[in-house]
């Protein structure tokens, strides 16, 4: 969430950066002005009267002792009257607050500097590729004929136990799946990360602090009865272990990983985007957080990218980074960096994780603080994440581009996971 001192500070900028995510602030700046305007009037005015205060209950005190009782009963009605004022004024304040806060959960994270413009994912900025697009002498199967022909995901099986989105993995699917699960955890272990197993449902206030409310309220499965929400990824309970907590120094930099089933409703997706395992609402994902200092958060962004990268060379598909455009940047990023794998029997790029910096967006929401030796004064952190790694695309990645007609080779760096080398009849 953005601070009032950033806009009040430099609203033309504020609105200037928030057009590059194709969003327009200016109605919303203006209002918070207004109302923090509104705020400072009124702060100003109970000073005065609190001053007042004080100074009444010296003179009442006078008063009495000079025996003058009717001047001490007359200072006593006015200091009754300011009383019931800064009572009225103290609960104003709370609608201010209020108001205010309502208008900053509104608007999204602003953009790093280096973030193209545009509107779409179609203009992203490629920055780098890797790995050989596989060459066949037959026609390769898509993954949701393979998992068919292998009997390794049932999506027919899933349909029938809840519906739609919720494959059943079974046989030797269910094998590779908890295979890439232990190896993602064991790289990012080795990566010096802390491994994590969160709750799957989160309530109303950690939703709001990684800001997954207001902004996706809809993609998310919530149980009315308890005001609960079924986790859109790890990233929301692991970064709320840090929910109003002070950092020192030495906590940094924080680094933790988690596995969790994830779901996500994602209405409004059809044809070949939800085709297998393109796009479920329950998926099982591996995830990296980072909490660091300021001046060295883009510089863990760049190691948590370099980090992600090497896992999925160890796996031996081709792939893409991203730089993503404004206008494709997430309500809560200031800058992400996407990482797509090559599909070859749909011959289609999948995006496979999201490694983003949120600077104090999260932080600020979570009330995360740190102070620092030369400063006794409090600060905020920038918090990062990134998917290492999503599962369903990774899976139907492997499956597609190492199919021969008779059998699907594991990667090799799975195979002491897996505990074979291929999936056959």
């Amino acid at each position: 969430m953005l601070t009032v001192k950033q806009i009040t500070n430099n609203p033309e900028k504020i609105i200037e950066l928030l057009q590059i995510k194709n969003f327009k602030a200016e109605q919303i700046v203006n209002d918070i002005i207004n109302i923090d305007e509104k705020k400072r009037k009124a702060q100003t005015i109970l000073d005065d009267n609190k001053a007042k205060q004080n100074n009444l209950a010296k003179q009442i005190g006078i008063y009495f002792k000079e025996k003058n009782i009717e001047e001490a009963h007359k200072a006593k009605l006015y200091a009754t009257k300011l009383k019931e004022e800064i009572k009225e004024m103290q609960s104003s304040f709370h609608i201010y607050d209020q108001g205010i806060n309502k208008l900053l959960l509104q608007l999204p994270n602003l953009p790093h500097h280096s973030v193209p413009a545009g509107k779409a994912d179609t203009d992203n900025k490629e920055i780098k590729s890797g790995g050989k697009i596989p060459d066949f002498d037959f026609t390769p199967l898509p993954h949701w004929d393979l998992a068919l022909k292998y009997d390794i995901i049932n999506f027919e099986l899933g349909n029938k136990i809840t519906g739609a989105g919720f494959p059943v993995y079974k046989n030797k699917g269910a094998k590779l799946q908890r295979a890439l699960i232990n190896f993602f955890l064991d790289e990012n272990e080795k990566a010096g990360y802390t491994e994590i197993l969160p709750p799957l449902m989160v309530n109303e206030a950690t939703a709001y602090a990684t800001g997954q409310l207001p902004d996706k309220e809809g993609q998310m499965y919530e149980l009315k009865n308890e005001k609960f929400y079924m986790i859109p990824t790890a990233e929301v309970p692991l970064t709320n272990i840090y929910r109003d907590v002070i950092l020192k120094d030495n906590d940094f930099p924080i680094k933790l990983t988690g596995y969790t089933p994830c779901f996500r409703r994602e209405a409004g997706s059809h044809g070949k985007d939800v085709k297998g395992l393109n796009r479920i609402h329950q998926f099982d994902k591996v995830e990296i957080v980072q909490i660091q200092k300021p001046d060295k958060s883009y510089k863990t962004l760049d190691e948590m990218v370099s980090h992600v990268e090497k896992i999925i060379k160890k796996l031996e598909l081709p792939y893409k980074i991203k730089l993503l455009c404004g206008g494709d940047l997430s309500f809560t990023s200031a800058l992400t960096y996407d990482f797509e794998v090559f599909s070859a029997a749909q011959v289609r790029w999948l995006e496979v994780s999201s490694v983003s910096n949120f600077e104090t967006f999260q932080s600020n929401r979570l009330k995360l603080r740190y102070k620092t030796r030369e400063y006794n004064k409090t600060q905020l952190p920038h918090t990062l994440n990134g998917s290492a790694l999503a599962l369903p695309r990774i899976v139907a990645a492997i499956l597609e581009n190492n199919q021969t007609d008779k059998y699907i080779k594991i990667p090799k760096i799975l195979r002491k996971y897996t505990g074979f080398d291929k999936i056959s009849f």
